[in-house]
C-alpha cells in the first residue's frame, strides 16, 4: 500500500470566497471569546456555558460539510453564523431581546427563511438522486420546503413551552393586553366570551391571601401572542424562500439568488464546476474561430 494510499482522506469542504469566511469566523470566534472571559470574570457562569455552546455551534456547518458532503453556500453558512451569534450573544447575553422588541420577530422571520432553503435543499437533492425514485414538480418542492420550514418552526415554540412550564425561563415572552374576552368570565359558566376593555392593571391574589397589583398597565399575556407572531413571522420567511425555490427550479436553476441559499451535494456541485468550464472552453473555441 502506497503512502498516499494511507494517508487519510479529508472530508469535503467548498468554500468560493476564503478570505471573506476566514474573516468571518475569526471576527465572530475572537468577539465570543471576549464575551467569555468577561463573563467569567462577573461570575455569570451560565452565560459562560452559553458562550462554549456558541463556539460549539459555530464549527457545525464545517462539519456537516465535510460528513455530509454537502456544499454550503457561502452565502447561506454567513448568515447562519451571523443567525447563531445573534441569538445567543447579542439576544441572550447582550439582551438584544429585552432592549429590541422586535429583535426576536427579525430572528424567527430569519429561521423561517433558512428552513425553507434548507428544506427545499433536501428536496432537490433527493429529485437529482438517481437512487431515489422521487420526482417532485417545483411547486410540490416548494409546499415540501415551505412544510419543513413550518414544522421546524413549531417544534422550536414546543421547545420554549417546555423550557417555560419546567425551568420557569420564559422563553415564551409574555405581552401585555388593555383587552381580553374569555368564556371563563361568563356568570352563566357557558360557552358565551365575556369581553374586557380598558384594563390597567391586574392584581394578584397569593396564597396566604395578600395582595401584589402587577403595575403593568395592563392584563399579562402569558405567552401565546408572542407563539403566534413568532408562527406567522417564520410563514412569511418560510413564503417567502418558497416562492422563490419555486422560480428557482422552474428557470432551471438559473437564478443567481436562490442559488446563493440552497445547499447542494458535493458531486452535483462538482458538475455544475465541470459543465461550467465545458461552456467556457466551448465559447472561448467558438471565439478563437
Amino acid at each position: 500500500m502506497s503512502a498516499a494510499e494511507k494517508k487519510p482522506r479529508r472530508g469535503y469542504r467548498h468554500v468560493e470566497n476564503r478570505r471573506l469566511m476566514a474573516a468571518v469566523y475569526t471576527i465572530l470566534r475572537l468577539s465570543v471569546l471576549a464575551v467569555l472571559v468577561a463573563q467569567f470574570f462577573n461570575r455569570n457562569f451560565e452565560n459562560v456555558l452559553l458562550c462554549l455552546l456558541t463556539l460549539v455551534l459555530f464549527m457545525l456547518p464545517s462539519m456537516f460539510e465535510r460528513r455530509l458532503r454537502i456544499d454550503l453556500p457561502d452565502t447561506l453558512e454567513i448568515i447562519i453564523l451571523l443567525f447563531i451569534y445573534a441569538a445567543e450573544i447579542l439576544g441572550e447575553i447582550r439582551e438584544f431581546y429585552i432592549a429590541f422588541p422586535y429583535w426576536d420577530t427579525m430572528l424567527h422571520t430569519l429561521n423561517g427563511f433558512l428552513c425553507a432553503a434548507i428544506g427545499f435543499a433536501l428536496v432537490d437533492i433527493l429529485n437529482r438522486t438517481e437512487r431515489v425514485v422521487l420526482r417532485l414538480s417545483p411547486f410540490f418542492m416548494a409546499v415540501v420546503a415551505f412544510c419543513f420550514s413550518m414544522t421546524i418552526g413549531v417544534i422550536w415554540e414546543f421547545f420554549e413551552f417546555f423550557m417555560d412550564m419546567v425551568f420557569h425561563l420564559d422563553m415564551q415572552k409574555d405581552t401585555v393586553l388593555t383587552a381580553i374576552s374569555s368564556v371563563a368570565l361568563d356568570p352563566a359558566g357557558g360557552n358565551h366570551p365575556v369581553a374586557v376593555q380598558g384594563i390597567q392593571d391586574t392584581v394578584l391574589v397569593l396564597a396566604d391571601g395578600t395582595t401584589m397589583a402587577m403595575g403593568l398597565g395592563g392584563y399579562l399575556d402569558i405567552g401565546i401572542v408572542d407563539t403566534m407572531q413568532d408562527l406567522l413571522v417564520n410563514f412569511i420567511g418560510a413564503v417567502v424562500f418558497s416562492t422563490i425555490g419555486f422560480f428557482f427550479v422552474k428557470s432551471r436553476g438559473k437564478g443567481r439568488f436562490a442559488r446563493r441559499f440552497i445547499p447542494v451535494t458535493a458531486e452535483l456541485r462538482e458538475e455544475a464546476v465541470q459543465e461550467k468550464h465545458a461552456q467556457e472552453q466551448a465559447e472561448k473555441e467558438k471565439t478563437d474561430t
